[in-house]
């Protein structure tokens, strides 16, 4: 429980601390926003800074800081330090310069801000990157909630699918103020709700069960056949950093009043994201009673009975009424994380191809086409195995986050003479060029080939990513 709570706490100082650094070096101003000077009633409009952020952080977290910090708990307490540190230094960063730079730039979807700062070839490869991760992502957080919902309900899930798809339909078709505005604060409390139920449940030690310490040690069942580099940064995906919220924030960039609201809105919903991962970790270690009974648990009824069961055991759901209520309300915090990140990253496909084509998306037939065959890709996808999907989006989604920190970081150096605020984005981008390059040639989607293979190749890589860095920006005379 202290190293928990240690985690919990340098998370909160992160925010204040290392948010306010990032903040300074980017230097908000007080100049008018997209969605004050662009507002058309659809797409920018201007909302209040706290349904903003809530917005935001449902946008944010969908599976990942759920399903993948289960997943990347089974590598043991170890996974506390990538949550907490990738959140700080990683996550916070890319989502801010993600948000802010978005803004800056008229509320620009993710793949156009890149392909200005970074080039026409990066534009091209980024607006297809960034639709397919976006369909990758609307799929997987569409069979997600859909086989929670069919446990919760006991509804069979050839029922419960469609019923998510129209709502993804209406959700991207419809005005933000229709219904993302509208029903997400209800889905927030819920969301809240199952955060503090789950870790007040681990702290009473309700079932019986102790919170494990963090240590440094691989305790997968499997050992060293599989390795946390980078195996475990890959899974938590969504719970460190992840390129999807750069896809998300341009949605809220265009709803902002106020740039000095970027650090809690963009920064801020990525450290809440790293409270909610966290506490999922530390849920599937404790309740299952270390790594060997949640590998156990996730192989066989999967991620979607995991949650049910640590909703329904740490909650009290086997006691009593109010045990059923509290385990209820936490069930449905589990099922808004995903069901609200899924709805807009069809929305942001969307903005993302009307941007592509120049598309007025004002008139909703203009919408539609777009919506249309989106959400009949994501309905066709929706059939296939959950696991395959999961593990091609989430080094889908590290890639793009890398792709995203290398931008900032090039941002950073045009606009801002003289500084070292570059470095800020230039690390992490390293670290996660490293990353992404070593799963994809050790991992089973991937080349599948050794460590003595994969370790080297990931170090090249980064160094070459650096190295091409220096040489056309740094070493370039143009700046902004």
């Amino acid at each position: 429980m202290i190293t928990f709570l240690c985690a919990l706490v340098t998370l909160v100082l992160g925010y204040l601390i290392y948010g306010a650094l990032v903040e300074k070096f980017f230097g908000p101003t007080d100049k008018p926003t997209p969605a004050i000077i662009h507002n058309d009633g659809v797409d920018y409009i201007p909302l209040p800074t706290w349904k903003v952020f809530m917005i935001q952080l449902l946008n944010i977290a969908g599976l990942g800081p759920i399903f993948g910090a289960l997943g990347g708990a089974i590598w043991g307490p170890s996974v506390y330090l990538w949550i907490v540190f990738g959140t700080i230094f990683a996550g916070g960063v890319h989502d801010y310069l993600s948000g802010m730079i978005s803004l800056r730039e008229d509320g620009r979807s993710i793949s156009e801000v890149v392909g200005k700062y970074m080039g026409s070839t990066m534009l091209f490869i980024m607006r297809v990157f960034s639709v397919v991760l976006l369909v990758l992502v609307g799929t997987v957080f569409m069979t997600g909630p859909a086989d929670l919902l069919a446990k919760l309900t006991g509804i069979a899930v050839g029922f419960v699918l469609p019923c998510v798809l129209l709502y993804y339909f209406l959700a991207t078709l419809l005005p933000i103020d229709t219904i993302i505005a509208r029903f997400y604060p209800l889905f927030g409390a819920c969301l809240i709700i199952m955060a503090l139920g789950i870790m007040a449940g681990m702290f009473l030690g309700v079932g019986g069960h102790t919170m494990p310490e963090m240590q440094l040690a691989n305790l997968h069942p499997k050992g060293d056949a599989m390795p946390i580099w980078p195996l475990m940064f890959i899974t938590v995906a969504c719970g460190a950093i992840s390129g999807f919220h750069s896809t998300q924030s341009p949605i809220m960039s265009r709803c902002l009043k106020d740039e000095r609201m970027g650090r809690p809105i963009f920064y801020g919903a990525m450290v809440a994201e790293g409270i909610i991962a966290l506490i999922w970790a530390a849920a599937g270690i404790t309740f299952y009673d270390g790594t060997h009974g949640l590998a156990t648990a996730m192989a066989e009824g999967g991620a979607g009975s995991v949650v049910y069961d640590i909703c329904v055991g740490l909650m009290g759901g086997h006691g009593s009424l109010t045990g059923y209520a509290g385990a209820t309300l936490a069930m449905l915090g589990a099922i808004a994380c995903p069901i609200t990140s899924g709805d807009t990253a069809f929305r942001s496909a969307r903005i993302t191809l009307a941007d592509w084509f120049g598309v007025n998306q004002r008139n909703w037939t203009k919408r539609l086409i777009f919506a249309v065959p989106l959400l009949t890709i994501g309905g066709i996808l929706s059939q296939m195995n959950f696991d395959i999907i999961w593990r091609y989006f989430s080094w889908t989604n590290q890639t793009l986050a890398m792709i995203v920190l290398w931008t900032g970081a090039t941002y950073l150096y045009r606009t801002k003479e003289n500084s070292k605020a570059w470095l800020i984005p230039a690390i992490p981008a390293t670290f996660m060029s490293a990353v992404s390059m070593t799963y994809i040639i050790q991992a089973r989607e991937g080349l599948e080939l050794g460590t003595n293979i994969s370790y080297p190749g990931g170090i090249i890589f980064a160094v070459l990513c650096v190295a091409i860095f220096i040489k056309n920006v740094l070493m370039s005379e143009q700046h902004l």
